[in-house]
């Protein structure tokens, strides 16, 4: 798993699968990344992202209350039309940002 953490934002770049056999140590690294650097802003980049299960939603979920609890917010990237479809079905959309490319 990749993680890049500038000023209080960090990008979480995600495997081609997000769930069960990853779930835990995205949610763990995520979290020790995200109390010691003052992170308030996540970025989950799906640019090689084919599969996301239930798992993997609550990797997202769980980081995106969270940053809500801190102030800050969560957003996508780089999702392609099957992980948007998954976002949408799983209510995703309706709590945080998808974008195309990182703003």
């Amino acid at each position: 798993m990749k993680y890049q953490v500038q000023e209080n934002y960090l990008t979480i770049f995600l495997p081609g699968e997000l769930d069960h056999h990853n779930a835990e140590e995205i949610r763990k690294e995520s979290d020790h990344l995200i109390e010691h650097n003052h992170i308030r802003y996540v970025i989950f980049d799906f640019a090689d992202t084919k599969f996301c299960d239930s798992s993997g939603i609550g990797v997202i979920m769980g980081r995106y209350r969270k940053i809500y609890m801190l102030g800050g917010e969560v957003c996508a990237v780089h999702t392609s039309e099957r992980i948007r479809k998954i976002l949408t079905m799983s209510g995703v959309t309706k709590i945080m940002q998808i974008y195309e490319e990182e703003k």
